[in-house]
């Protein structure tokens, strides 16, 4: 999967799971969709998520480049 982060024992990307939350595909719909995913899977990917984000160092180019 070109090196992106995939739910253990599967081809599915994180990335692709966050993709269908942010489309408004709720978690049962997920469920239904992909037999074998677990709720605790998506939520992983939540999780995965926040903390990526919150590792992350932003910069505001603006007030550097004054």
């Amino acid at each position: 999967m070109a090196g992106k982060p995939v739910i253990k024992g599967t081809r599915i990307t994180v990335e692709h799971i966050l993709s269908l939350l942010s489309q408004d595909i709720s978690i049962p719909e997920i469920l239904t969709e992909y037999k074998g995913l677990e709720k605790q899977q998506i939520l992983a990917c939540l999780q995965y998520a926040e903390n990526i984000l919150e590792k992350t160092t932003t910069f505001d180019l603006d007030k550097m480049a004054s």
